[in-house]
């Protein structure tokens, strides 16, 4: 690589805020398959196998993240929530944030047609970013890395009203709706916990646990909709089969 290249990779290194020893590696994450084929000769390898890990690491940080700061969600809601978030056009829009594209290296017909801008080459180019910082600096900093850009996009995402869905996918099938029930409380009168039950038909779908009944219902829809998906994921209308 020239020194103008080099200059380009530490001056994305500090946007990152991150140190790497090895800029060739974050060069690979920055170098797109029609590059590598417009120029055999440099005998560079592209960034879909660090795409690949970086995927997998990215994905592993995220559930880390939901797991430690969401203790009282359960693991359907976790999913959705990561689900919501690492998708292409988040990516996308981090790898702008970053301006990636200007960093990449593209054959000249991919660039031409305007591939530093394209979302699905940001995403993967994001990706393989997030292995090589894994690769070269460590867990820790690909920790601090997706954290630090992630965290505000799980405090944004929409409110969800378990209830609302819950009761929904019943009167699709069925004219009754669900009814919650407390099933306990505990804790002194200022800091009371609830547990709450939802039921069909008189038997227990599922239950919640909250500081409030608004909170342990919501959470009981949520319990009772994952349960819902996992046994019957194809005919939820089988509700009335539920032990």
């Amino acid at each position: 690589m020239d020194e103008a290249r080099l200059r380009q990779l530490a001056e994305l290194e500090r946007r990152c805020q991150v140190e790497l020893s090895d800029r060739r590696l974050l060069n690979t994450a920055l170098t797109h398959a029609t590059y590598t084929f417009e120029n055999r000769h440099l005998g560079w390898e592209h960034n879909q196998r660090l795409e690949f890990l970086g995927d997998a690491v990215l994905g592993m940080l995220l559930a880390e993240y939901l797991y430690r700061t969401y203790p009282d969600k359960a693991e359907g809601e976790l999913t959705r929530m990561r689900a919501a978030v690492a998708c292409e056009a988040t990516l996308a829009r981090k790898a702008r944030e970053l301006d990636l594209g200007s960093f990449l290296l593209l054959g000249r017909g991919e660039g031409m047609a305007g591939g530093q801008n394209r979302p699905s080459i940001l995403a993967d180019a994001f990706e393989a970013l997030v292995a090589a910082i894994f690769l070269d600096a460590g867990l820790e900093e690909a920790r601090k890395f997706v954290w630090g850009r992630f965290a505000p996009e799980f405090e944004q995402l929409p409110y969800v009203d378990y209830k609302s869905e819950l009761q929904e996918l019943i009167q699709q099938h069925y004219e009754e709706n669900v009814s919650y029930r407390v099933l306990g409380e505990s804790g002194p009168d200022h800091d009371k916990r609830f547990t709450v039950g939802v039921f069909f038909r008189g038997k227990l779908l599922a239950t919640g646990y909250g500081k409030s009944k608004k909170e342990a219902e919501q959470k009981a829809a949520a319990a009772a909709l994952e349960k819902l998906e996992q046994e019957f994921p194809f005919a939820p209308s089988n509700i009335n089969n539920l032990d």
